[in-house]
């Protein structure tokens, strides 16, 4: 009797035990799944907030307002060539302060911050650029100044410059084939031409 009480004992201790674990593993898979439902939310918001992005990067109505903004800023701006490389913004914007009321002064420059040797000279009024026109070929720093309007670009749009001809090239004339001539004696085959033979009374 005493064997079957200890029996059962440690049977209800295994029980215990048992629900137990299963009572934490319960515990643990709904954490899981706790997390991995606010991961998935937190996806769904960020692919949400990605599609907005871009549907408001093309929207056709949004591009054409922007292009036309482009457009009427370029139209108040003009091109400058041949500008010194140590010439700063600053001394470009008095060279055209006669021209108008200088908005901004643009020198681009290159990847290693080296400036290209032109400039962009935006205007707050369109009068500006007529007057700023008539400065073209002027000096500054002792060299002579490119003045231009400056042209809109065109998204995909790049003109076509056709390559100019090498005088030192020769012009290649297209290959002919020769006509194809079946031989009469067959391929490969030569007609052998022999001397005639003489008459020798020694033979």
């Amino acid at each position: 009797m005493e064997e079957y009480e200890d029996l059962d004992m440690v049977n209800t201790e295994n029980t215990n035990n048992t629900s137990e674990a299963e009572g934490v593993d319960v515990d643990d898979m709904k954490k899981r799944l706790k997390e991995m439902e606010d991961e998935a939310v937190a996806l769904r918001e960020m692919q949400a907030k990605v599609e907005s992005q871009m549907g408001s990067a093309q929207d056709p109505a949004s591009a054409a307002a922007s292009q036309a903004n482009r457009e009427e800023v370029d139209s108040r701006s003009v091109f400058v060539g041949n500008v010194d490389y140590s010439c700063t913004p600053e001394e470009v914007q008095q060279h055209f302060q006669t021209c108008g009321t200088v908005n901004r002064v643009t020198i681009r420059t290159d990847k290693y911050g080296q400036p290209k040797g032109y400039a962009y000279v935006e205007f707050l009024e369109v009068e500006a650029v007529e007057l700023a026109l008539q400065l073209n070929e002027s000096q500054l720093h002792g060299r002579q100044l490119k003045v231009t309007a400056k042209r809109t670009n065109v998204p995909g749009m790049k003109l076509y410059r056709a390559r100019r001809p090498n005088p030192n090239m020769r012009s290649r004339s297209p290959f002919i084939p020769a006509p194809f001539v079946f031989s009469p004696y067959g391929y490969g085959k030569v007609p052998r031409f022999r001397m005639p033979m003489r008459y020798s009374p020694y033979f």
